[in-house]
C-alpha cells in the first residue's frame, strides 16, 4: 500500500525528522525491539550504523546522511546470523538491502525477525570527504535533502560522490515503474524522498510504500498514488546513472581487453586484502588465502625466480583477485566498498561490476531480487551451458 504517513508531532516539513518519528513509533509501539540505523557520532563529525534500543537516541539518527562507512547489509548479519533475541528494524540503502538478501541465502543474515526499511539513496561521499566537508561547516545532509525533494541529486561544490554511487541504477528500494530501474526486493517499508515535496499533500508528511496491509493500517497510512514529481525525479536519476554506468563499463572494456591488460589493472596491488575485508558479499568463515596453502616456503620463491627469471613479490596477487572474482562476481551488488578500501586507488569496484554484470546477465540472475531465488553457484540447470555456447 502506497500513501502518506503523518508524524505524531510537528516536524515543520523536515523529512528526516518525520522519519525519526516513524522509527520512534516502531520502537515505542513494539513493532520492533531494536533499530539498525545510521547515527551521528557524539562529536557530530561522523556517521556510523548503530543498533538502537533507546528511542531518545533516535534524535541522532541520520538515515539520509550522504556517507556509508560500511555496508550495513553485512552489519545486519552480525546481529542476526546466530539468532537475534528480538525483532530488528533495519534502515538500509538499496545496495545494503540487496546485500542483506544475498547474505540470507548463505545463512549469513537471518531475515525471519527483521523489518526491512528501505530509503531512497541520494548518493554518498567517501568518508574522508564527508568529514572534511563537515569540518568546513557544510551540512551535506541538509543540502542533499533539499536537492532530492526538488528532484535533483548532485554533489556538494568541490566534492564528488563515490564512483559506485554515480553509476547505481537502483537508487530507490523496491521495483519502481521506471524503465531501466531494474528489480529489487521490496522491503516491508520503503521511504520515498526523491521528488516528494512537502506540499504534496501537506507539510510534514512522509511518503511510504508498505508491503503489509495490517502494518499500513496500524501506522495510519493514508492511501494515495505516487506523486508525479517523484516518478519524474526517479526516472531522470536512473537515466543519468545508467548513462554513467555504460560510459564507465565501456572504458573498462576498452582498457581490459586481454589477460595482460587485466593483470596491468592490478599492477600496483600491495596484497593488503582490504577489498576482501570491506566486501559485504565475501562471507567465507575460512578463506583459502588465509590458510597455509599460500604460506610458501622460502625455497619456492627461488625456484620460481630460477624458472621465470624473476618473481613478483608479494606473490599470488593476481590469483587473489581472480579467485575473489570467480567466487562472488555473480552476487556483486555494486556498493563500491572494495574501491573505497583500496589504499592505492585500484578501481576494484568498476572491474567487479563489469564482470559481475556479464555473469549476472548470462545466467538471468539479479543479486537482491528475491531471497528465495537460489544463487547460481548453488544451482545447476541443464540448459544453462547452452546459453553460453557450450550446449
Amino acid at each position: 500500500m502506497d500513501g502518506w504517513y503523518t508524524p505524531q508531532r510537528e516536524v515543520k516539513g523536515n523529512p528526516e525528522a518525520a522519519l525519526r518519528c516513524l522509527l520512534e513509533r516502531l520502537l515505542t509501539d513494539s513493532i520492533v525491539d531494536a533499530l539498525l540505523v545510521p547515527l551521528r557520532t557524539p562529536d557530530e563529525r561522523g556517521v556510523v550504523p548503530a543498533l538502537v534500543r533507546d528511542p531518545a537516541l533516535l534524535e541522532r539518527a541520520v538515515p539520509w546522511a550522504p556517507v556509508m562507512p560500511v555496508n550495513a547489509g553485512s552489519v545486519l548479519g552480525e546481529i542476526t546470523a546466530t539468532g537475534a533475541p528480538g525483532r530488528v528494524g533495519a534502515v538500509l540503502r538499496n545496495c545494503e538491502l540487496r546485500t542483506a538478501v544475498e547474505l540470507s541465502k548463505v545463512q549469513q543474515v537471518q531475515l525471519d525477525d527483521v523489518l526491512l526499511i528501505g530509503v531512497d539513496c541520494l548518493g554518498t561521499y567517501r568518508v574522508d570527504d564527508y568529514l572534511r566537508c563537515t569540518e568546513e561547516g557544510s551540512d551535506l545532509t541538509r543540502q542533499a535533502l533539499a536537492a532530492a525533494r526538488e528532484g535533483r541529486v548532485e554533489p556538494a561544490e568541490g566534492y564528488l560522490f563515490r564512483p559506485a554511487c554515480t553509476m547505481c541504477e537502483r537508487p530507490v528500494p523496491g521495483a519502481p515503474p521506471i524503465p531501466g530501474a531494474g528489480e529489487s526486493y521490496a522491503p516491508h517499508i520503503a521511504v520515498g524522498l526523491l521528488g516528494v515535496r512537502p506540499d504534496e499533500p501537506a507539510d510534514g508528511r512522509l511518503w511510504l510504500s508498505v508491503r503489509d496491509k495490517e502494518l499500513a493500517e496500524r501506522l495510519g497510512l493514508e492511501p494515495a498514488e505516487a506523486p508525479e514529481a517523484r516518478l519524474r525525479a526517479v526516472e531522470t536519476l536512473v537515466a543519468a546513472r545508467i548513462a554513467e554506468r555504460e560510459r564507465r563499463l565501456t572504458q573498462i572494456g576498452a582498457r581490459v581487453h586481454d589477460p595482460r591488460a587485466f593483470e596491468s589493472e592490478f599492477s600496483t596491488c600491495i596484497h593488503c586484502q582490504n577489498c576482501m575485508v570491506a566486501c559485504p558479499i565475501c562471507y567465507c568463515q575460512e578463506c583459502i588465502f588465509r590458510t597455509e596453502l599460500f604460506d610458501h616456503r622460502s625455497p619456492r620463491y627461488w625456484e620460481w625466480a630460477e624458472r621465470k627469471g624473476a618473481v613478483r613479490l608479494p606473490s599470488d596477487t593476481l590469483l587473489f583477485h581472480l579467485t575473489r572474482m570467480l567466487h562472488m562476481a555473480h552476487a556483486c551488488v555494486g556498493c563500491g566498498m572494495c574501491s573505497d578500501a583500496c589504499p592505492v586507488g585500484i578501481p576494484v569496484a568498476d572491474l567487479f561490476r563489469a564482470v559481475g554484470q556479464r555473469v549476472q546477465q548470462s545466467f538471468g540472475y539479479l543479486p537482491g531480487r528475491d531471497p528465495d531465488e537460489p544463487p547460481i553457484i548453488a544451482e545447476f540447470r541443464e540448459d544453462e551451458l547452452g546459453g553460453l555456447g557450450m550446449g
